[in-house]
């Protein structure tokens, strides 16, 4: 049986570890409103992935020719699935995501993965923003 003293410090446990994840997805929502807005000149889809991820990656040459084709490959197929069925679009959308990562280091990985999910909820506000129409 828990005592009262060890009850009390695991609910401020909980409720310490509860507010932190509300303070850290209002600054992430924050911060990706700000980001979208200070640069609405910016280009879109592949390229402005492709420009994203070759400045926040650093991609060697190889590197950046190996992304941009798997993307530009990707992109259009995703595209087509994503007007007929929504399970497809996100297996493409995975085995995309699978590709990249396998010519990104361990590092560029995890900065992979945190540029997509911005990169998605832009592109999620966008379009919700727009009434359904992606730029």
């Amino acid at each position: 049986m828990l005592n009262r003293s060890t009850t009390w410090a695991a609910a401020l446990l909980v409720a310490t570890f509860g507010a932190g994840v509300a303070v850290g997805v209002g600054s992430r929502a924050m911060w990706v409103r700000y980001a979208s807005a200070a640069s609405p000149e910016r280009a879109h889809g592949v390229e402005r992935l492709m420009g994203e991820l070759d400045r926040d990656l650093r991609l060697t040459p190889v590197q950046r020719d190996s992304v941009d084709a798997i993307l530009q490959r990707h992109y259009t197929r995703m595209s087509e699935a994503w007007e007929t069925v929504r399970p497809r679009f996100d297996t493409l959308r995975a085995a995309m995501d699978s590709e990249v990562s396998r010519q990104l280091t361990s590092d560029q990985q995890a900065i992979y993965r945190d540029l997509i999910a911005r990169h998605r909820h832009q592109r999620a506000r966008a379009k919700s923003d727009s009434g359904g129409r992606t730029q």
